[in-house]
């Protein structure tokens, strides 16, 4: 299984991007778990956002819990991040990750078994 991320690049405080993941390789990709997770300059990696195999549930992190939203087109093999209302914080690279449906924590990177290379998201003030 390949992610793929784009979507990254720079704006200004109070913009908006939306990041891509498109999926490939082995299995449906409407069997699995979808997150995003990033990691800023000298920080570890934090969830950001993840969304159920079904679509039906969704979860985000505290600090971008109304700004951001995450979808998916099963379709197109593709989940999204909506990121509204950036701030200079956001600045991180973000990354795409999948799981085969499971009732695991969704908040752990360890429990995400493929990874996208990472895109990067520079909010300027």
């Amino acid at each position: 299984v390949q992610l793929q991320a784009s979507g990254g690049g720079l704006v200004e405080d109070g913009g908006s991007l939306r990041l891509s993941c498109a999926v490939s390789g082995r299995g449906f990709f409407s069997m699995y778990d979808m997150g995003w997770f990033r990691q800023a300059p000298g920080k570890e990696r934090e969830f950001v956002a993840a969304g159920s195999a079904s679509g039906r549930n969704t979860y985000y992190a505290d600090s971008v819990k109304g700004r951001f939203t995450i979808s998916r087109d099963n379709a197109k093999n593709t989940v999204y991040l909506q990121m509204n209302s950036l701030k200079p914080e956001d600045t991180a690279v973000y990354y795409c990750a999948a799981r085969w449906q499971s009732s695991g924590n969704y908040y752990l990177a360890d429990q995400y078994t493929y990874w996208g290379q990472g895109t990067l998201v520079t909010v300027s003030s």
